[in-house]
């Protein structure tokens, strides 16, 4: 099947920009199932996901429908990495112990991902899907982020963004929600990280090849007045929002 492919074309930029997730966020997942032997992480991207839950697993499979977004995943002993949809696994039925799927579950088609879930999950086994919104930094920059998200590249945005600006809680859920404390992620960055990864942005992508000019251009100037030394070191906090479950039996 055909996939939203937004992220191929800057895999590697995508990989070197893009945030990873909290300890604590895999510490949670790893006690939602009975047992811990195999987890399958959907739409893994380049892997950011799949290593950390390889702390916790004996196996991870970790898939994608990119073959060049896994061509930049992170290698580990534990993690095996193959090209495929979220919606056709490949596993047996009943032998998964964990699915998840990180900043990726919006693009998926739900229906059939849920059932591909519900097939292979064992018994006593656990569903998590999160994901993360804007960046936020100071109320200074958080504004030009807004502004560059929500105003001056807005209509570049693909329809399925709208389950992140509702933090997931609007999205299909039909497995026995667990309730999760609030959860964030915070890591250290410079200007030209910050840069790096807002040109990440599917938007960005988009707004760049449509108009033939840098969309974070736009903001540029105004956001290196704002950060001030451009090697200065600012805290990058990102909120999670995550639902995780278990299969209805």
């Amino acid at each position: 099947m055909s996939f939203k492919d937004h992220f191929s074309g800057h895999a590697a930029a995508y990989a070197s920009a893009r945030p990873g997730y909290p300890v604590a966020l895999f510490e949670i997942l790893a006690g939602l199932p009975d047992r811990r032997r195999l987890a399958w992480d959907a739409g893994t991207g380049n892997g950011q996901a799949a290593v950390g839950l390889a702390d916790h697993f004996e196996r991870v499979v970790a898939t994608d429908p990119s073959s060049t977004q896994l061509e930049h995943a992170t290698p580990h002993p534990r993690v095996e990495y193959r090209v495929g949809p979220a919606e056709s696994s490949g596993f047996a039925a009943g032998t998964v112990d964990l699915v998840t799927a990180a900043q990726a579950f919006h693009w998926f088609d739900f229906e059939r991902f849920f059932a591909e879930a519900e097939r292979v999950l064992a018994p006593g086994g656990a569903l998590a899907v999160w994901t993360y919104n804007l960046v936020r930094i100071t109320p200074e920059i958080d504004a030009l982020i807004d502004r560059l998200a929500y105003d001056l590249i807005a209509a570049y945005w693909p329809p399925e963004r709208r389950w992140v600006d509702e933090e997931y809680r609007t999205i299909p859920f039909p497995f026995a929600e667990v309730e999760i404390a609030p959860l964030r992620h915070e890591e250290t960055w410079d200007l030209a990280r910050l840069l790096s990864y807002l040109r990440t942005w599917s938007s960005a992508q988009r707004f760049t090849k449509d108009q033939g000019t840098d969309a974070v251009a736009l903001i540029e100037e105004d956001l290196a007045a704002a950060w001030g030394e451009p090697a200065q070191a600012r805290a990058a906090l990102w909120p999670i929002y995550l639902r995780a479950g278990h299969r209805r039996d």
